[in-house]
């Protein structure tokens, strides 16, 4: 058996060059800007995607609203009508909701009106922008 000591032993660990690293860093660079568009595209579009689904929930409790009280909700009862008797309405047999109505996708509340000029009821968001029309994620979002 042959002894070596410290001093007299090689080392066989390499390290890493700076140019080797640079490669690297660049590299991921490159694959990041490539795939961080895409990935940001995809968030946009399901923010849309739950705008829509929650339209239709809350679409869905109004109606269920409307068969027992015999209308929608005023536009100043709102949402709010869905989870809280308004005023003495004796036919209310909510809350339609499970609880308050939700925000849409940008935290702003969705906006109503009884009567609606598009349809019955107007229920829609103003997209992540606030402001009406717009295209992409800032275009409106409606039940009509």
């Amino acid at each position: 058996m042959e002894y070596c000591s410290k001093n007299s032993r090689k080392s066989s660990v390499r390290g890493f060059t700076l140019l080797e690293l640079l490669v690297v860093m660049v590299i991921i660079g490159l694959l990041a800007a490539y795939v961080g568009p895409k990935y940001f595209s995809q968030v946009g579009k399901s923010e849309v995607k739950m705008a829509q689904a929650q339209i239709d929930s809350l679409e869905k409790a109004l109606h269920q609203y409307r068969l027992d009280v015999g209308s929608y909700p005023t536009t100043d009862q709102g949402l709010n009508a869905l989870v809280a008797r308004p005023g003495s309405e004796p036919k209310w047999q909510g809350p339609y909701l499970s609880k308050t109505p939700p925000s849409d996708p940008w935290g702003k509340p969705y906006q109503y009106k009884y009567p609606g000029e598009h349809a019955e009821f107007d229920l829609f968001s103003l997209g992540k922008d606030g402001q009406p029309g717009g295209t992409g994620e800032a275009a409106d979002i409606a039940n009509w």
